[in-house]
């Protein structure tokens, strides 16, 4: 059976109608062609400055808190406890506005010091300029310290200069507002820059801290046990073949050469080194008279496993060597003296101690050289592991952790034995 022509028109449509299907379609079509290239282009460019304000972010976030605290590290910086040295704050305000996006000027909308939480994920700000002590507090309880400054935090944003719109403007957008925010953080000595030490000695963790605390209550001695403390070349060697003639140039030397690297090992050397201890015994004679603390920064290892032949770096602590013996109990009544040393008769306290009976200077004139030396180990409160007052013991070196503010050093990532970072991180 043949169609009609009329039928087939019918059934299929006129041809004009056709057409206007199609033109219905391509203009829809070329709608949302629009549409995915101005999400495309306006998109890449957001991208584009985002990217450059979250680099101004970080810039000023790590500048600002590269210069939180003052070179001694007593303070806070704020501006106000050394007025040639800008603020934290301003710092980081500048150095975020060193930067461009897409050749407009970076705008800063807050740069704050403050305190990060790693257990909340938080940035609190506070403009306290006090630092808190380090002494006596576990790591996990200065982190939920707001008090403890320890981050700033940068907002850049392009606003009053919006992020251009492109194909946007079609519809309806003259512009974007974008923001990017950052959180640099400093934390504890970790990685050690070259010079950041000052002896080649490594102190262990275990004699340092009472539980998971850093104390600076009760000093010791070296060595004692396994767990106080040995000799190291500093080197990061996977042999841990450190020896005796690495360490003679480098006793009152200029401290590690190179930079030592957090959690990694370092080698060392338990006992006694003859010539080294030699060295740094008259090197003491020499700095203090005999009548004064020396203080020295030293790296912490942890001496889980005993000292040597090399142990993990962990951090940095200052310490107050308050003696050094070289001689045998039987010459402790002997005066104090490079050539025939006996129980010490003066000795400075360290400025931060304030509850000396004697404030400044503990002195005695006892013959005893016994009764000398236990009013002194009681005076500094140093102590066996066993918690009584320590022994005189031949070839020792007696040490009390500095409960003082210190000079940050290295970068953030150590344990907290009460040195501060120097090279802060981005957490946020």
């Amino acid at each position: 059976m043949k169609l009609s022509l009329a039928n087939s028109r019918s059934r299929f449509g006129s041809p004009r109608g056709q057409r206007g299907v199609s033109m219905v379609l391509f203009a829809v079509s070329l709608f949302v062609l629009l549409g995915f290239t101005a999400l495309a282009v306006d998109g890449g460019n957001l991208y584009v400055a985002r990217n450059e304000l979250q680099n101004a972010a970080d810039a000023g976030a790590l500048a600002g808190a590269r210069m939180l605290y003052l070179e001694d590290g007593s303070s806070v910086n704020d501006g106000i406890a050394d007025p040639t040295i800008d603020s934290a704050n301003k710092v980081a305000t500048d150095a975020a506005q060193a930067n461009d996006s897409q050749k407009s000027a970076v705008e800063v909308v807050s740069a704050l010091r403050g305190h990060w939480s790693f257990s909340t994920r938080t940035f609190t700000p506070n403009d306290s300029p006090y630092p808190v002590d380090l002494f006596n507090r576990t790591t996990q309880e200065l982190d939920l310290d707001i008090d403890f400054i320890n981050a700033v935090e940068v907002v850049t944003a392009r606003e009053q200069t919006k992020v251009e719109a492109f194909f946007g403007q079609i519809f309806g957008f003259d512009g974007y507002e974008v923001q990017s925010r950052a959180v640099a953080y400093i934390g504890f000595a970790g990685a050690l820059r070259p010079e950041d030490t000052d002896q080649p000695i490594a102190m262990c963790k275990q004699a340092l801290q009472d539980g998971e605390e850093y104390s600076c209550d009760v000093g010791r001695f070296i060595p004692e046990g396994d767990q106080t403390g040995g000799w190291t070349n500093f080197e990061h060697d996977d042999s841990g073949a450190s020896s005796a003639s690495d360490l003679k140039d480098l006793v009152c030397g200029d401290g590690n050469p190179e930079e030592m690297r957090f959690g990694e090992d370092i080698s060392t050397i338990n006992g006694q080194a003859e010539t080294a201890y030699k060295l740094l015994y008259d090197c003491w004679v020499e700095k203090t008279n005999q009548q004064e603390p020396w203080s020295m920064a030293l790296p912490v290892i942890d001496c889980e496993g005993g000292v040597s032949p090399k142990n993990p770096l962990v951090g940095a602590v200052e310490l107050n060597v308050v003696w050094i013996t070289a001689s045998p109990v039987s010459q402790i009544d002997n005066l104090p003296t490079d050539k025939n040393p006996g129980a010490p008769t003066q000795m400075a306290i360290p400025s931060e101690d304030t509850d000396s009976p004697s404030p400044g200077t503990w002195t005695s004139n006892d013959p005893s050289g016994l009764n000398r030396w236990s009013s002194f180990v009681d005076e500094f409160n140093l102590r066996e592991s066993d918690g009584q007052l320590a022994e005189w013991h031949d070839k020792s070196i007696y040490f009390l952790p500095s409960c003082s503010y210190h000079e940050p050093k290295g970068q953030t990532g150590g344990e907290n034995f009460g040195i501060l970072a120097r090279i802060p991180v981005l957490v946020d």
